[in-house]
């Protein structure tokens, strides 16, 4: 059990747990689940942590098919600018190693901004924070577990 299913698991959230074997070559860990998965990537969701204005930290959810935006997270954050945090203030805050950070259940609770495009699926897979297992669950009750909120926020 991670944090990220025990979060979901106290709150009573309808979900869904998929483990797939994670391959350590794999150059993306979300397409990489999506694949394993079977899944439209479109609904494999990644967590980007990034440093708004140089002072504070923020998670950036977005679509594995697409790239965040550091000019709209910074928006959604009410920033100027973005810049993908450094891996150790990642790894500390949010308990997670990278492949495998989970919006949930993190160990600081981070400003979060979800892309508004999740609101088009019934539920959406993000990590369960670890690489190989995933969590699926509606997008609104990601919201409201991590406290996070709807924004326009990927590039193609």
């Amino acid at each position: 059990m991670t944090p990220g299913i025990n979060a979901a698991k106290k709150a009573k959230v309808s979900h869904r747990i998929h483990e797939y074997p994670h391959d350590p070559a794999s150059e993306s860990f979300g397409t990489e689940a999506a694949e394993k998965m079977g899944v439209d990537p479109s609904r494999v969701f990644k967590t980007l942590v990034v440093t708004i204005d140089g002072k504070e930290l923020a998670v950036g959810i977005v679509p594995v098919t697409s790239m965040l935006s550091m000019k709209l997270v910074a928006k959604a954050a009410g920033g100027k600018k973005a810049v993908m945090a450094n891996k150790q203030d990642v790894q500390r805050s949010t308990g997670y190693v990278l492949g495998g950070v989970s919006p949930l259940g993190q160990k600081k609770r981070l400003k979060t901004f979800i892309d508004d495009s999740a609101q088009h699926f019934d539920t959406i897979y993000v990590s369960a924070g670890r690489r190989g297992l995933e969590i699926e669950l509606a997008p609104q009750d990601l919201a409201q577990l991590c406290g996070g909120h709807f924004a326009p926020l990927h590039q193609e």
